[in-house]
C-alpha cells in the first residue's frame, strides 16, 4: 500500500487528486510560508480503500499515530490533555471541489476533562463550553447520523428561557448545560455515552467523511456537475485556530474580484466571535470584508496582502477562508474560486491585460457551458413568479406566450402576431410548422434527445421535454398540472435551461452575446462582456483545428448559422422537406401501385426538392453542403394507424365510405414493422423503391448546375444514410454518379456516407474503398450501440441509471468514450487505413456538445457539425480542445 498520510509541508498544488482541492491547497500556503494551522493530509487513496471495502485501511493507524505525534510536538500540546488540549478539525477535501457536499467536525479532541483546562486556558469559559457544544453537535450529525433538529431544539429552547434571540446572550452556565443536554441526546440516540476519549473521535469523524463521499446529496452534486464517481475525499486534520474567543476574533470568506461580475475590488464577508461554519449557517448577520479594516485594521492589511499574493500564485479569482484568532491572521483554505459565466469571461480576459496570463490560458479558462449561459434569453430574476412544475430543460431560453395545443392553432396565432408555447404530449414532424410559429415548445413526454428538443435545439427555440405532472386535453382545450386546470388561452412561460414552468408572463432579459453572434452588435461597441467573448472567439478561431459545420434544412437556418460562424452544412435531412403540403404528394408515391405512379409522384416532387435545394446551396454559397438522402421509414410520412383505425372504424359503423382513409390504413399494416428504426430506412429505402434517391440527385445536381451558371459556387456533397455492408454502398454510388453525369455535373460532388451502425465502424477500411467522406451519425450509433431507443429511455429509466452511477450523465448528450467512442475510433482507423486523406465529421447532437468536441479534436475529425445556435460553442471548444 503506497503512503496514506502527507504533512502539509510535504505537498503542493499540483497533487489534487493525491490531497484533495482542500488539501493541495494548504500544503500550497504553508510553502508559501502563509500562516496556516499546522496539519496533515489522509489521502484519496485510503478512502478509495475504505468504499471498495467498507473498512479504513489496517496500516492507515500507524500513519495517522505518527503525524498526531508530529503535530503534537509543533504545538506544544496533546490531543486530550487537561490543562491545555490540542484540539483539530477534521474535514474533507475532494479533488474536485464540492463546496459544502460532504463531512466536516471541528473541535475534535475536547472531553469533559478537557473542556476544564481549555477554559483555563483561553480565560473563556463561555468559549470552551461552546467549543464542547459544537464538537458534539457536528460530532452527533456528522458521524452518529443524527437529526439536526434535535440540536437547534435545545439551543432555541436555551435561548427562550433566557429570553433572547442572540446565541451570544448565553452564557457559560447555559452552554454547559446545553453540552449536558446533547450528551443525554446522544445517548438516547446511540445507546452508549458521547466518545470521551480523542483518537477515538478522531477516527470515528474520519470514517464519517470517507462515507459522506457517497451521501446521496454528494452523489446528486456530482451528477449534477459531471464529476467522476471514483474520485474519493482526502481527509484534512488541522490544529484548530479559534474565531469564537471574542470580539477581537472572527471568521470569513473572501473573494480577490467579484465572483460575480470579474470586477477588483475587496469582496467577501465576515462575523466577529465565531466559527466558519456560522458564516455559512447565518446565525447572525455578517459585515461587508471592508468593515475589518475599522475592526482590526492589521489583520486586514496582512490579509489583503494575502489574496493579492494568492492571485499572483494562482493567477486566477482565489476563494479564501480564514480566521481571526485574537488579532491572529490565520488562513484555513483557498482555491480557484467559482464564479458567473459572464465573470469568467471578463475575468481571463482581464488577466491578459494585466500580464498574468496569456491569451492561450485565458481561453482554457472560459468553458463552452458558459458561453451557452451567456447566449440564451432568460427570466428576470428578481420577477414574481408562480411556479407551476419542474421538468427537462431540454433547449435553453426563456419563452412566454399562450398556450396552444395544436401546430395549426400555434401558426394561426403567430399569423396574428400573437406569441405562443406550443403544449403537447410530444411532438412528430408534422409539428415543424407549429414549432417555428411558436416561442417555445412543452412536452409531457420525452428527454432531451427526444423530437421536440432535437428539432427545438436546431431552431434555437426554447424547449422544455418530459413534464410529467402535465396533463395535455386536446379535446377539452385544456393542460392541468398538479390540479390547476389552465385554459388554451392561458400564457405560461418556461424556462428551457432549469425545466421550469410558470403561470403568467415572466419579464425576459435580453442577451448581448447574441446579439453580438447575429452581427446587429459590434464587439467594440458593445459591453465589456461582450469584448471579452470577442477576444476569446477570436482566438479560439485562430487555434482550433476542427473545422465547425451546421445541421440545417432550410435556407434561413443556414443564414443563422453562416452568421454565427458556421463553415458549410454538416448535415441537411431532406426528408424536413417532404413535410407540410408536400404530404399528399408523398402519400401518393407510398401508395403507388405501378411504375407509372410511382414516377409520377416523383415528378410532382422533385421540382419541390429542386427549389429547396437551390435556397440552400445559394446561402451556404461556397462553402460544402453535406445533403443526406432520405433517412427515416416511410410510416412516419402517413397518419397514425391508431388515428387511422378509429376513423376507418367510425365510418363504417355509421354506415359511410371510409374513402382515402381505409387506402391509407391499409398502407400503414403494409408498411408497419415492429422497430422502424431498424427496418425498412436508409439505404434500403434508396435500394428498395426505384428513382427515389435518384430523384432527390437530381434535385440536387440540377441545382447546383443552375447556381454555377448564375456565376455562384455551390459545393454539395451528397450523404448515403445507415449504410452497413460495402455492397450497399457501391449500388447507391453507382446510381448517384450516372444521375450526375446524366444531368451534366462536369465537376466532381463528393458522395460519402453516415457511419451510424457498429458494423460500417467496424468494417470502415471496406466502406472507405467506396467513399469519398465519413460522417458519423453518433445519435443513431449510440442507438444501435447501447440498444437503447432515445425516444424511449430518457423517461422510463435513464433517471434511475443517473442515480445508480451508471451513467454520470445521458450517452445521448455526451459521447460514451468507452463504447460508441471506442467505435469513432476503430472507424476513423480503419477508414484512413484505407484512405489516408479520408474527410472525417460528426453530424450527430453530440457535435455541439462541449465535452464530446474534445473527444473528436482527439480521435482526428475534419470537422463537427451542430444547431446552428451551438456553433459558437463548438468553436469555443474547439479551439480549447487544440490547446490541451
Amino acid at each position: 500500500m503506497p503512503k496514506l498520510v502527507y504533512d502539509f509541508a510535504e505537498g503542493n498544488k499540483t497533487m489534487k487528486e493525491l490531497l484533495g482541492g482542500k488539501g493541495a491547497n494548504l500544503a500550497e500556503m504553508t510553502n508559501l510560508g502563509l500562516p496556516v494551522p499546522p496539519g496533515f493530509t489522509i489521502s484519496t487513496e485510503a478512502c478509495k480503500a475504505y468504499l471498495s471495502t467498507g473498512s479504513v485501511p489496517p496500516e492507515l493507524a500507524d500513519e495517522i499515530d505518527h503525524h498526531v505525534d508530529v503535530l503534537q510536538q509543533k504545538m506544544g500540546k496533546k490531543l486530550g490533555q487537561a490543562d491545555d488540549p490540542l484540539l483539530v478539525s477534521v474535514r474533507s477535501g475532494a479533488a474536485v471541489s464540492m463546496p459544502g457536499m460532504m463531512e466536516t467536525v471541528l473541535n475534535v479532541g475536547l472531553n469533559d476533562d478537557s473542556v476544564n483546562g481549555l477554559a483555563h486556558q483561553s480565560g473563556n469559559p463561555r468559549f470552551a463550553w461552546d467549543a464542547y457544544r459544537r464538537l458534539i453537535q457536528m460530532f452527533g450529525k456528522t458521524v452518529l447520523g443524527m437529526e439536526g433538529d434535535v440540536f437547534e431544539d435545545a439551543i432555541e429552547a436555551a435561548k427562550q428561557a433566557k429570553g433572547t434571540r442572540n446565541d451570544l446572550d448565553l452564557d457559560a452556565g447555559d452552554l454547559k448545560a446545553i453540552v449536558e443536554t446533547f450528551k443525554q441526546a446522544v445517548l438516547d440516540h446511540t445507546g452508549r455515552e458521547f466518545p470521551q476519549d480523542p483518537r477515538t473521535q478522531m477516527d470515528l469523524a474520519i470514517e464519517a467523511v470517507f462515507g459522506s463521499w457517497n451521501s446521496e446529496r454528494a452523489i446528486l452534486y456530482r451528477r449534477q456537475e459531471r464529476i467522476a464517481t471514483d474520485l474519493g475525499t482526502a481527509v484534512n486534520i488541522c490544529s484548530m485556530v479559534f474565531g469564537n474567543l471574542g470580539m477581537d476574533s472572527g471568521t470569513g470568506v473572501c473573494f480577490t474580484r467579484d465572483p460575480s461580475t470579474g470586477q477588483p475590488g475587496v469582496y467577501g464577508d465576515y462575523l466577529q466571535n465565531a466559527q466558519g461554519e456560522d458564516v455559512v449557517a447565518g446565525i447572525r448577520n455578517t459585515v461587508p470584508l471592508a468593515d475589518l479594516e475599522q475592526i482590526d485594521k492589521t489583520s486586514y492589511d496582512e490579509l489583503l496582502a494575502i489574496m493579492a499574493k494568492l492571485e499572483g500564485h494562482y493567477r486566477d479569482l482565489c476563494d479564501i477562508e480564514f480566521t481571526v484568532e485574537r488579532g491572529k491572521l490565520w488562513m484555513l483554505q483557498t482555491r480557484v474560486g467559482k464564479r458567473t459565466a459572464a465573470a469568467a469571461f471578463r475575468i481571463a480576459t482581464s488577466l491578459i491585460d494585466e500580464g498574468v496570463i496569456d491569451t492561450d490560458e485565458a481561453l482554457k479558462r472560459v468553458k463552452g457551458a458558459q458561453l451557452a449561459q451567456l447566449m440564451f434569453p432568460r427570466f428576470d430574476a428578481d420577477a414574481d413568479t408562480e411556479l407551476l412544475t419542474k421538468a427537462i430543460g431540454a433547449s435553453p431560453g426563456a419563452a412566454s406566450g399562450k398556450v396552444v395545443l395544436t401546430s395549426a392553432a400555434a401558426v394561426a396565432a403567430a399569423e396574428k402576431g400573437e406569441k405562443v408555447i406550443l403544449v403537447r404530449r410530444e411532438t412528430n414532424p408534422d409539428d415543424l410548422h407549429g414549432m417555428i410559429a411558436a416561442q417555445g415548445i412543452l412536452t409531457s413526454r420525452g428527454g432531451k434527445t427526444s423530437h421536440a428538443a432535437v428539432v427545438a435545439r436546431g431552431m434555437g427555440k426554447t424547449c422544455v421535454c418530459g413534464a410529467e405532472e402535465l396533463e395535455v386535453n386536446v379535446a377539452e382545450g385544456t393542460i392541468s398540472v398538479n390540479g390547476k386546470v389552465l385554459d388554451a388561452d392561458a400564457t405560461i412561460s418556461i424556462d428551457g435551461t432549469t425545466g421550469e414552468v410558470f403561470a403568467g408572463e415572466v419579464p425576459v432579459v435580453a442577451s448581448p452575446v447574441v446579439q453580438y453572434f447575429e452581427g446587429s452588435l459590434d464587439a467594440e461597441a458593445g459591453d465589456e462582456l461582450v469584448a471579452s467573448v470577442h477576444r476569446l472567439m477570436t482566438h479560439a478561431d485562430e487555434v482550433r483545428r476542427l473545422g465547425v459545420r451546421t445541421n440545417a434544412d432550410t435556407a434561413d437556418d443556414a443564414a443563422r448559422a453562416r452568421r454565427f460562424g458556421a463553415e458549410g452544412i454538416g448535415l441537411c435531412r431532406t426528408e424536413h422537406m417532404f413535410l407540410g403540403e408536400r404530404r399528399e404528394a408523398v402519400e401518393r408515391l407510398i401508395l403507388a401501385d405501378d411504375d407509372a405512379e410511382r414516377e409520377a409522384a416523383l415528378a410532382e416532387l422533385e421540382p419541390l426538392q429542386r427549389g429547396d435545394f437551390l435556397e440552400l446551396l445559394s446561402a451556404m454559397d461556397g462553402l460544402p453542403v453535406t445533403i443526406r438522402l432520405i433517412d427515416p421509414p416511410l410510416h412516419e410520412f402517413l397518419p397514425s394507424m391508431e388515428d387511422l383505425a378509429v376513423k376507418v372504424a367510425l365510418a363504417n359503423e355509421r354506415g359511410q365510405d371510409p374513402g382515402r382513409d381505409a387506402t391509407l390504413l391499409a398502407a400503414v399494416q403494409r408498411l408497419h414493422e415492429q422497430n422502424p428504426m431498424l427496418g425498412l430506412r436508409g439505404v434500403r429505402l434508396g435500394l428498395v423503391i426505384p428513382g427515389l434517391f435518384a430523384m432527390q440527385v437530381r434535385a440536387i445536381a440540377s441545382a447546383a448546375v443552375e447556381l454555377k451558371h448564375q456565376g455562384k459556387d455551390p459545393q454539395p456533397e451528397i450523404m448515403i444514410p445507415l449504410v452497413g455492408a460495402v455492397q450497399e454502398l457501391h449500388l447507391a454510388r453507382d446510381e448517384v454518379t450516372k444521375v450526375l453525369a446524366d444531368v451534366g455535373v462536369e465537376w466532381s460532388i463528393p458522395i460519402g456516407t453516415m457511419i451510424e451502425l457498429p458494423r460500417a465502424a467496424v468494417i470502415a477500411d471496406q466502406i472507405a474503398e467506396a467513399a469519398d467522406f465519413f460522417s458519423f451519425g453518433t445519435n443513431d450509433l449510440t442507438q444501435t450501440t447501447w440498444g437503447f431507443s432515445r425516444d424511449d429511455v430518457e423517461g422510463s429509466f435513464f433517471s434511475r441509471y443517473l442515480e445508480k452511477g451508471i451513467f454520470a450523465v445521458s450517452p445521448f448528450e455526451s459521447i460514451d468514450v468507452e463504447g460508441v467512442g471506442a467505435l469513432v475510433r476503430t472507424g476513423v482507423d480503419r477508414g484512413r487505413a484505407t484512405k489516408p486523406d479520408l474527410k472525417l465529421g460528426i453530424c450527430g447532437e453530440h457535435g455541439g456538445d462541449p465535452d464530446s468536441v474534445h473527444f473528436f479534436h482527439e480521435a482526428g475529425l475534419d470537422y463537427v457539425s451542430c444547431s446552428p445556435f451551438r456553433i459558437p460553442i463548438a468553436r469555443l471548444e474547439a479551439g480549447r480542445a487544440a490547446l490541451d
